[in-house]
């Protein structure tokens, strides 16, 4: 799917100017979700920009920001606490309802797990927070200074070394850890809840989702993120994340569903495709009970929220291929892997093309079909691979003569 990413700033708690990015699918996004990052991080971190990726994939808006004096976000981290990243937080949904549309999903990351449960009830027009290892206590966090936590509450200040990096925290934000109450919010904040963590979490336990869960009313799930490490490092448990999450705030927010025109199931046998009327080109697709988009890129006019036409074609060959040439590979017994088909159609002269055939006049379609053959296969069998790949059904008949026969149904 097409996509925008802005970078953006706005005014931050105390003046600042904080560094955003706002990343949105090509046309009306479903809804507008605000990530929160982990604690010292930014946001660019892996975990952030995977999650928002994929969710910007399945038609949401996701803007992310640093907190002051973090990333490329103006102001002293030293001065901070957890109290002002809340008040960031409610800048950016500010931000968001002003310029957009009100974020209708939080999404926290460890600290930033927190933070979004504290500010929660704090955006009315949030339905849904999502925490991803988060903690149950702001104070969780002071574990992480580790012996400097002594020298902060003799000296008032310390130097502080997290992931690589120094910082300077100061007793101010050890007290305004003790003071928070993240879980009297939590029973408060009447969202839907959804809780990812892994149960091998090094940096925040498990334990913390088991407090968080039982303080929260419900509508409210966990999902394990099994062997997951704490910042998500792996692309696949980004994407599972992302994959969850928006297929759970669906059920609860209230902006542009997924678009459907058409009865869902078909009837069998059938494929049956409907404008959306969501851009110029866009079309609903639904085979049986399966369902999807069909539109054109950008440069031709469209959202390019789905294949185009030629591409459907193009995979329908490609998928025949594949699979005819399975069939034969299982009777015969043959060593063959896996198969990959790339298939590029494009329009030529017939005069111009060497390999299409005599008799062909004028342009014509030309569909150029790549195989790949994974298996133990001497160079005779593989011939004889490309030779059977020629007899798949689709391909019989794009180079047959088809006909098609139309008729009009009565308005519906």
């Amino acid at each position: 799917m097409s996509k925008s990413s802005e970078k953006l700033t706005f005014p931050g708690s105390s003046g600042e100017a904080l560094a955003a990015r706002l990343d949105k699918p090509a046309g009306s996004p479903r809804a507008y979700a605000l990530f929160a990052h982990c604690f010292t991080c930014s946001k660019d971190i892996f975990a952030a920009a995977r999650i928002s990726e994929a969710l910007v994939e399945r038609g949401f808006a996701v803007l992310r920001f640093d907190f002051t004096g973090l990333g490329a976000s103006e102001g002293d981290f030293a001065n901070t606490n957890f109290s002002s990243n809340i008040e960031d937080l409610k800048k950016a949904a500010d931000y968001l309802r002003d310029n957009h549309a009100a974020p209708e999903i939080l999404i926290g990351h460890s600290l930033g797990g927190a933070a979004v449960l504290a500010v929660a009830g704090d955006v009315p027009e949030a339905k849904a927070v999502a925490t991803i290892g988060a903690p149950a206590d702001a104070a969780h966090v002071a574990h992480n200074f580790g012996a400097k936590v002594e020298e902060i509450e003799t000296k008032g200040v310390a130097e502080v070394q997290l992931a690589g990096r120094s910082f300077t925290i100061k007793k101010q934000f050890l007290d305004d850890l003790k003071a928070q109450s993240v879980d009297s919010r939590v029973a408060k904040m009447r969202k839907a809840l959804l809780i990812f963590h892994a149960p091998q979490d090094a940096i925040v336990g498990i334990e913390n989702a088991a407090a968080i869960f039982a303080a929260a009313k419900h509508p409210k799930s966990f999902i394990s993120l099994d062997d997951a490490d704490h910042l998500l490092s792996r692309r696949t448990d980004a994407v599972y994340v992302a994959d969850v999450l928006s297929a759970w705030a669906s059920r609860f927010i209230s902006g542009n569903e997924p678009v459907s025109v058409l009865p869902y199931p078909g009837p069998e046998g059938q494929v049956s495709v409907a404008e959306t009327r969501a851009g110029k080109f866009q079309a609903e697709v639904v085979s049986g009970a399966h369902r999807l988009l069909a539109d054109e890129p950008v440069s031709f006019g469209g959202l390019d929220t789905g294949p185009s036409p030629y591409d459907l074609l193009s995979s329908a060959l490609g998928a025949c291929t594949t699979m005819t040439l399975r069939m034969y590979a299982d009777r015969k017994k043959i060593d063959l892997d896996r198969v990959a088909v790339h298939v590029r159609h494009g329009k030529v002269h017939a005069e111009d093309c060497a390999d299409c055939g005599e008799g062909r006049e004028g342009r014509i379609d030309r569909f150029e079909r790549a195989l790949v053959f994974e298996g133990d296969l001497d160079d005779g069998t593989r011939e004889r691979l490309v030779e059977i790949a020629d007899k798949c059904p689709v391909h019989k008949t794009l180079e047959s003569s088809s006909v098609i026969v139309t008729r009009l149904l009565n308005d519906t």
